[in-house]
């Protein structure tokens, strides 16, 4: 089961209808959502990004904002998604970011968190390009501040690998500047090394090499 379909399984156990996807980049989630019959609005402060998902995605709703300052009433929604964005709040603001996101939730909604953990063979590899180790752990602990105040409940998060196919050094790179176009300059500078990392932590997968990322979920619920 991949990430798209945990958090769409979850979604209508949950018997969600209207969805806010925060940090929603070029709409991929929100794509995906909209086709299992689920309400999009869809928030990114980037305004290419924005326009890139409004075009991809009209059936969805697009608005530049960032998740530290939703522009929703409260109640607006019966699930939030940080689906790999919470931790590209800045650090500060993690906790707002959160505290925003259970705001706008309908009575007995939930926030879901899918975070990558800093560690695993794909981040070995990323880590010349962009080490994101404090970041990535400022999230975690951001959500772990959350449940100290006892602002929010839920259950255990879960933890499981993410298989991403690449086919070579060139197709890392390009993954990689899909989620942020400035990383590629910097890791075609240092190509040699990323060649040399990739071989070292690609595994043979079904469609050839392939890195693996750990991957957490959380499932916030206001308490």
């Amino acid at each position: 089961m991949d990430t798209g379909e945990r958090i769409t399984a979850i979604l209508k156990d949950a018997g969600a209808r209207d969805v806010l996807d925060i940090g929603c980049g070029r709409g991929a989630l929100a794509r995906r959502l909209i086709g299992e019959g689920l309400a999009v609005t869809g928030i990114d402060p980037a305004p290419d990004a924005i326009a890139a998902a409004q075009e991809s995605v009209p059936e969805a709703q697009f608005a530049v904002a960032g998740a530290e300052d939703l522009p929703f009433d409260p109640g607006r929604f019966d699930a939030c998604v940080f689906l790999n964005s919470l931790h590209h709040v800045p650090v500060p603001m993690m906790g707002r970011a959160l505290h925003e996101a259970l705001r706008v939730l309908r009575p007995a909604g939930e926030v879901i968190v899918v975070e990558p953990l800093a560690e695993g063979p794909f981040f070995e590899v990323m880590r010349p390009v962009e080490d994101e180790t404090d970041i990535r752990r400022a999230a975690m602990a951001a959500i772990d501040a959350l449940y100290a105040s006892s602002a929010a409940s839920g259950p255990a998060p879960i933890t499981w690998t993410r298989p991403t196919p690449v086919a070579d050094t060139e197709a890392f790179i390009d993954t990689l500047a899909r989620v942020d176009p400035a990383r590629r300059a910097v890791a075609e500078a240092q190509r040699e090394r990323l060649a040399d990392l990739l071989a070292h932590h690609a595994t043979d997968g079904p469609e050839g090499p392939e890195l693996h990322q750990p991957l957490r979920l959380w499932r916030l619920r206001p308490a």
